[in-house]
């Protein structure tokens, strides 16, 4: 068994911490790339936490599954939405959330 010098809660501030730091990516940037960032923050957070319950639980390999299948979803996330900003700025030719208020092509 490996020796853990973290205890549960260490590993759950730093998961808050970068939850946190997403959230507040995504609520004061104007930049799509970088509210992305953001969301990719909160979704490693998610992570975190599913495979630090995982390991303290001891309940096999069900929490390193779940954040498995979250990476593979926000891989997937990534790929449609930065497909989405290449178009609105081939359309509008800025990626700021801002000036972006319609959805007619």
């Amino acid at each position: 068994m490996l020796v853990s010098y973290l205890s549960i809660s260490d590993y759950l501030i730093l998961s808050g911490l970068l939850f946190s730091i997403g959230v507040f990516g995504v609520l004061t940037r104007k930049n799509a790339i970088a509210v992305l960032m953001g969301v990719e923050l909160m979704l490693n957070a998610a992570n975190i936490n599913l495979v630090v319950f995982s390991r303290y639980a001891e309940t096999g390999l069900n929490g390193q599954i779940f954040a498995l299948f979250s990476i593979v979803i926000a891989a997937a996330e990534v790929a449609v939405a930065l497909a989405i900003v290449i178009a609105v700025y081939k359309t509008t030719k800025t990626i700021d959330l801002d000036k972006e208020d319609t959805l007619k092509g």
